[in-house]
C-alpha cells in the first residue's frame, strides 16, 4: 500500500470519490511479472518458469514440488494458482493471499521456506492484473479472485474446509476477511490487516462511508473461525491501530502477535513470527 500525494488527496475531495478510484490509489502496485506459465501441447498442464527477479533460493527438487495451473474467476479473468507441497504429512493447507507489490514468482521461495518450517502445504494465487493473470486489479476482482482460488483448492485437491487456514498479508487480508466471513474454515491469519481503505488514507476516519473500499472492519465480526492477528508496532504503511481494532472485533480471536519494533515488510524476520505460527497451527488448532 502507498500513501496519497497532495494532488491525489485533492482529486479525492474535488471529484466524487468511488471505491474503485480509492482502491486503485491506495492498494494496487503489480510488479513486472517475475514468472511465466508454459503450457504443454494439450494446453491443460503448465510448468513454472521463474525469472532472475523472482530470486529463487532453492534447488530444482523444491521447484518440482510446486504445481501451477490456470483457473477462471466469476468475473471472467484467468488467474494462475500455485500449490506448494512443502510437507508430506501436513494436516493444514494455507490459502495464502500475498501483499500488493509482489507476485507468485517472488513469493515462491518464501512459500517453500514457510511451509516446510510450520508443517503446512501452501496454496496461493495471483490477483487479476498481477503476474500471469488477465484483467486489472480492483476490489470486486479481489473477491472474485479468492473465490476462484478457494473453489480450485476444494475441487482439484479435495481439501475439506476445516483443513484450510486462510492467510492474508496486507492488501491480502481484504479478500481473506471477505472469504472467512462467508465460509467456516480451519482458521484465518491476518498479517498487517487494514480496517478499510479510507481509514488508511485518512487515519481520523471513524466510520465506514458508502464510498469506502475494503471495509474489513465491518466483516470481521462475521468470522466464525479462530483468527490470529499479526502486526508490527512500528508499521509505517498500515498503522498498528488497525491490527488492534481488527483483533478486538473478531469473535474467536486468539492471542495476537504484536511484533515490537517491526514495520510493514519485516515482521517475518523476527523469531517470534515462526514461533507464534507453529504454536497456533500445531497446538492451538489441535484443541479448537
Amino acid at each position: 500500500m502507498n500513501s496519497l500525494s497532495f494532488s491525489e488527496l485533492c482529486c479525492l475531495f474535488c471529484c466524487p470519490p468511488c471505491p474503485s478510484r480509492i482502491a486503485a490509489k491506495l492498494a494496487f502496485l503489480p510488479p513486472e511479472p517475475t514468472y511465466s506459465l508454459i503450457s504443454d501441447e494439450t494446453g491443460s498442464k503448465y510448468s513454472l518458469h521463474l525469472t532472475d527477479r523472482a530470486e529463487w533460493q532453492y534447488t530444482q527438487r523444491e521447484l518440482d514440488c510446486i504445481e501451477v495451473f490456470m483457473t477462471r474467476t466469476s468475473r471472467g479473468n484467468r488467474i494462475p494458482c500455485m500449490f506448494a507441497r512443502c510437507s508430506p504429512n501436513a494436516k493444514y493447507t494455507l490459502l495464502f493471499s500475498h501483499g500488493n507489490a509482489v507476485d507468485l514468482g517472488q513469493m515462491s521461495s518464501f512459500y517453500i521456506g514457510l511451509g516446510s518450517r510450520i508443517n503446512c502445504n501452501i496454496f496461493s494465487y495471483d490477483y487479476s492484473g498481477y503476474g500471469a493473470s488477465s484483467g486489472k486489479p480492483s476490489e470486486k476482482n479481489l473477491y472474485a479472485d479468492i473465490d476462484a482460488a478457494w473453489q480450485a483448492l476444494r475441487t482439484r485437491y479435495g481439501i475439506s474446509p476445516q483443513n484450510v487456514v486462510l492467510y492474508g498479508q496486507s492488501i491480502g487480508t481484504v479478500p481473506t476477511v471477505d472469504l472467512a466471513s462467508r465460509y467456516e474454515v480451519g482458521a484465518a491469519i491476518l498479517h498487517s490487516p487494514l480496517m478499510s481503505g479510507m481509514r488508511v488514507a485518512f487515519p481520523d476516519t471513524k466510520r465506514t462511508w458508502f464510498f469506502d473500499a475494503f471495509p474489513s472492519i465491518d466483516k470481521v465480526p462475521k468470522i466464525t473461525s479462530p483468527v490470529l492477528v499479526i502486526h508490527g508496532t512500528e508499521d509505517e504503511v498500515i498503522d498498528f491501530s488497525h491490527g488492534l481494532a481488527i483483533h478486538e472485533r473478531c469473535p474467536r480471536a486468539v492471542e495476537p502477535l504484536w511484533v515490537e519494533g517491526a514495520g510493514h515488510n519485516d515482521v517475518e524476520l523476527y523469531g517470534q513470527y515462526l514461533d507464534r505460527l507453529k504454536q497456533f497451527i500445531n497446538v492451538e488448532l489441535a484443541v479448537n
